[in-house]
């Protein structure tokens, strides 16, 4: 076992009086704590570690690619505004969760080659410095970015990665498509067994006296004698993290950087949300831009009208499903 394995100060003794042994520990430059963040630097930029080796960072370029089987693109962070109802033209209500883009930027790039994964950091709306804490400071500062009021990590493969400060807008999502929403649900405190797992209750004629809406018995007899863990019982309900799957895209408005999903979202109004490709009702990949939206140089929001999906000659509800 070698000195500074033992620890102490006569390990760390040790190695300073012998430079030629100095532990990878005690080099600034050793590769494990080499920059934790995810900064793009020029294509001649090589990095040297306490070895010698010479390793060159990749640049992110923000173009357009082609979408493979296996790609997998960012999702975006929205604010759910609250419900209401669209008719389309064969006069069928439609009910609709109403979704706004606000302000969608990466905040942060992972890699293989700093973070061992490749995931993107995605902030969404604004906020002050002065409500923002240190640590959080720090953050958007190492970043280059403006600050932002709620961020989201979302994993991504290598060829779906966006540079720092890239713009994420509505239409990063086409109607038709079907996407997984995920939110922190409402909270309805304490409840009963009846609200909170749909039981029947006791019996609300005779034979029944101050307990009609009683879950029943919970226990055994003397053997095991106690109620097993995980029994459905009373308690706490809602205030938690919650996932609709195969929520439909109905309609785009990029000039509000709204968006209309079929159906209802987990959260209150004003609460953020999460939206990404579903994982079950896959898109099409000839559909959706990839790694993003990417908006021309001479495109004028001002000017562009909303997106309805095509139905086409079908039910509407059956082409949705």
């Amino acid at each position: 076992m070698s000195a500074a394995s033992r620890g102490g100060r006569r390990g760390l003794l040790f190695y300073y009086q012998l430079p030629s042994l100095s532990p990878p520990l005690l080099n600034p430059t050793f590769s494990l704590l080499r920059g934790f963040s995810s900064e793009t630097l020029p294509a001649d930029h090589r990095d040297g570690d306490g070895d010698g080796m010479k390793t060159t960072r990749r640049i992110i370029e923000a173009k357009p690619g082609v979408m493979g089987p296996n790609s997998k693109r960012t999702g975006l962070i929205a604010v759910k505004c609250g419900m209401t109802a669209l008719w389309d033209k064969w006069g069928a209500r439609i009910p609709v969760s109403v979704l706004w883009v606000d302000d969608n930027i990466v905040t942060q790039v992972k890699t293989l080659d700093t973070d061992c994964t490749t995931a993107l950091q995605i902030g969404c709306g604004q906020k002050k410095a002065k409500h923002l804490r240190k640590p959080e400071m720090g953050h958007f500062r190492a970043q280059g970015v403006p600050l932002k009021r709620k961020l989201k990590e979302f994993p991504v493969t290598e060829d779906a990665l966006l540079p720092f400060g890239a713009s994420i807008s509505v239409r990063h999502f086409v109607p038709g498509q079907y996407v997984d929403v995920t939110g922190i649900n409402r909270g309805k405190g304490f409840q009963g067994g009846m609200k909170r797992w749909g039981f029947a209750g006791m019996p609300a004629s005779h034979g029944a006296s101050l307990s009609h809406r009683s879950i029943g018995s919970t226990g055994q007899r003397d053997a095991p004698g106690k109620v097993f863990k995980g029994k459905k019982m009373p308690g706490r309900m809602g205030g938690k993290q919650q996932t609709v799957k195969n929520v439909w895209v109905y309609k785009i408005d990029p000039k509000r950087s709204l968006m209309w999903v079929r159906g209802q979202v987990p959260g209150a109004e004003g609460n953020f949300v999460f939206i990404k490709d579903a994982v079950y009702k896959k898109p099409d990949p000839s559909m959706l831009p990839f790694p993003t939206y990417f908006a021309p140089s001479d495109e004028e929001t001002e000017d562009l009208e909303p997106l309805v999906a095509d139905l086409g000659d079908a039910d509407p509800f059956m082409a949705a499903d």
